[in-house]
């Protein structure tokens, strides 16, 4: 990084003596619309050197298209482990849904089963106390 000059010293002084409200900001625009934005555009995960072996027709594709054959490398994993990550989550997500569906349909035939079951038991409760209900009415 070059350094600074003694007028770009002076000017960086005087922007960083300067406070938030003394700053005129009238000839920039503001940005109010961030639906067009990309999270992470910027981002580059940091790398780490590794040595790996690879089969000597694989070294001699990837460098027969031109420089950066490790850059190929790494987007080529990145596309194998971005895809498999995919595949396993669209799978889960897939198996929830069909066991959500399975539990509910189970949930709906249990749930039926068990509206059955105190109906009928409902039904049995109000013929004993029609049963008794009528019989005192007939006795008073």
């Amino acid at each position: 990084m070059k350094k600074l000059t003694k007028e770009q010293k002076r000017q960086a002084a005087v922007i960083a003596a300067k406070t938030d409200a003394d700053i005129d900001l009238t000839d920039a625009r503001e940005v109010v619309d961030w639906s067009g934005a990309e999270i992470g555009k910027f981002y580059r995960p940091p790398k780490k050197p590794v040595t790996m072996r690879l089969d000597i027709d694989i070294i001699k594709w990837l460098k027969s298209h031109g420089r950066g054959y490790q850059t190929r490398v790494n987007a080529l994993l990145r596309h194998a482990m971005n895809s498999r990550w995919a595949a396993r989550h669209e799978d889960e997500a897939l198996r929830q849904k069909a066991q959500a569906a399975h539990d509910g349909h189970h949930a709906k035939r249990a749930s039926g089963s068990i509206k059955r079951i105190h109906a009928d038991k409902l039904r049995a409760r109000m013929k004993k106390d029609d049963s008794r209900g009528s019989a005192r009415m007939r006795l008073r």
